[in-house]
């Protein structure tokens, strides 16, 4: 279209005007921008508290997500995305700091930014690489809003899903003489919080149909006899959490409707975003990215909310459309952090200088390639601390086994095969066939938390079965 052509055009002529003005340029723009004109556009949008499967082009009938769906067929879509850490604030600071949580004191809702990173978050790094940063919706590290041109993003619109997507059209329909990096961040499904406690909805309650006309329950709704028995103790210690402790299955049931209402209405959100890209002829040289912070328990293993290490709480969806559609409609299955993975990705494509201390590996190759042998994770790690609670848990998912680790309690290990149970019914921990399986896990979580400098729940005791801190004063206390 017209205004794209204006746009390309604008910055040709702006880097030109770069060459002949030489390194006094340089110094105002970052010696990156040289290359504006070649490097794409980023539109980041993400949800809040929205499980991998809680889409219709992941096979789930109880919802329907056109929008979704449309960025899923003209992308590359990733089944085994994980989050860095299953609650808001944790999992927003991987993803623009690029440090593991726990490693940085930035494990809890509210926990502060370091002064130390202030500088060298990811929309600061992008903006002195040359790009227009501009950020909508929730922020969450710790404020709800994004403190305008505090952290290299100028705000477009606050915390509120009402608005937010006209507010980013908006933006789009503008001309741009640099490459942007837009990040649209919705609140729902997170109002499901508000739903299970029978609060009023921030954006508008869901009305609740018959009984017949909500989904059923699911397949994994009773809890495995072998499960940590300290999410029992979690949920019965915070019931402004986990109202849910004393539902009954008509009760869950009405929860799954209410949730796969309001990712709809987020879908239809996004879809106004997704219309205006088109409308601008943005795909030509922008790539779009959608993912959710953390997902939500949805009645598996009867949990709602998140923190839970279990596998509808972290897997996460994850959609990368690349610039002219390549690849569409691919699916990956190798494993990503998008906390994160997702932090030296965005360095990556916009040649943003990265902090060599940062945690993740880019996932570009895997996408503009098509290559499962680029670069990637052999195995993620997700971290967690309960939402009001000291109670702490790890997670390590390899290509087919996840274990799992809480500090405390009862059955603490978990062990399960996600290619032959991916709904997490049967804990391979109780079978000494699969030891050998346990302790090569083990050994990876322990080396996590020492390369990561993961502090102990007990001051020079191992959380790991079997380990002994190597060294003295490796881990922070």
């Amino acid at each position: 279209m017209a205004i794209f052509a204006f746009v390309q055009s604008k910055q040709k002529l702006m880097t030109n005007e770069f060459l002949l003005k030489g390194l006094a340029c340089a110094s105002l723009l970052g010696a990156a921008s040289v290359y504006a004109d070649n490097r794409p556009n980023i539109i980041y949008i993400f949800t809040d508290q929205q499980t991998a499967r809680a889409m219709s082009c992941a096979g789930n009938t109880d919802v329907n997500t056109p929008n979704m769906d449309r960025l899923a067929a003209a992308g590359i879509m990733f089944e085994n995305a994980y989050c860095t850490a299953p609650l808001s604030g944790p999992s927003r600071a991987a993803m623009f700091t690029g440090h593991r949580p726990d490693e940085v004191d930035m494990l809890v809702n509210g926990a502060p930014m370091p002064d130390s990173l202030q500088m060298r978050t990811l929309g600061s790094l992008v903006k002195a690489a040359g790009y227009e940063c501009a950020y909508g919706g929730k922020w969450h590290l710790p404020l709800l809003n994004v403190p305008d041109d505090k952290f290299g993003f100028h705000q477009i619109y606050p915390h509120n899903d009402d608005g937010l997507a006209e507010a980013c059209v908006e933006y789009l329909s503008k001309e741009h003489t640099r490459p942007f990096f837009l990040v649209a961040s919705f609140d729902n499904p997170h109002n499901i919080c508000e739903f299970a406690r029978s609060q009023n909805l921030p954006y508008g309650n869901v009305d609740m149909p018959d009984l017949r006309n909500c989904p059923g329950l699911p397949a994994n709704f009773a809890k495995n006899p072998y499960d940590a028995d300290v999410l029992e103790q979690e949920r019965a210690a915070n019931y402004s959490v986990y109202p849910s402790v004393r539902w009954t299955p008509e009760d869950w049931r009405r929860y799954r409707y209410a949730y796969y209402r309001l990712v709809e209405k987020v879908d239809r959100e996004i879809g106004k975003i997704v219309d205006a890209i088109d409308a601008a002829d943005l795909w030509k040289n922008t790539i779009v990215i959608f993912s959710s912070d953390h997902g939500d328990g949805v009645g598996a293993h009867q949990w709602n909310q998140k923190s839970a290490l279990y596998e509808e709480v972290v897997n996460v969806p994850l959609i990368v459309t690349l610039p002219g559609r390549k690849h569409a409609g691919t699916v990956m299955p190798q494993l990503v952090s998008s906390g994160v993975d997702f932090f030296a990705s965005i360095c990556d494509w916009t040649g943003a200088a990265r902090p060599e201390n940062t945690a993740g590996i880019s996932f570009r190759g895997l996408v503009e390639g098509a290559n499962p042998q680029a670069p990637h994770q052999e195995y993620v790690v997700t971290e967690t601390r309960f939402d009001g609670s000291k109670t702490r848990g790890w997670m390590v998912r390899t290509q087919r086994y996840k274990y799992v680790l809480y500090d405390k309690g009862r059955y603490r290990e978990q062990l399960f095969d996600m290619q032959a149970d991916r709904g997490e019914t049967r804990n391979l921990i109780m079978e000494q066939v699969y030891e050998k399986v346990a302790q090569q896990h083990r050994d990876l979580l322990a080396k996590f938390m020492e390369e990561h400098r993961i502090r102990p729940s007990r001051k020079e005791l191992h959380d790991v079965p079997g380990k002994v801190l190597k060294q003295k004063g490796t881990l922070h206390n």
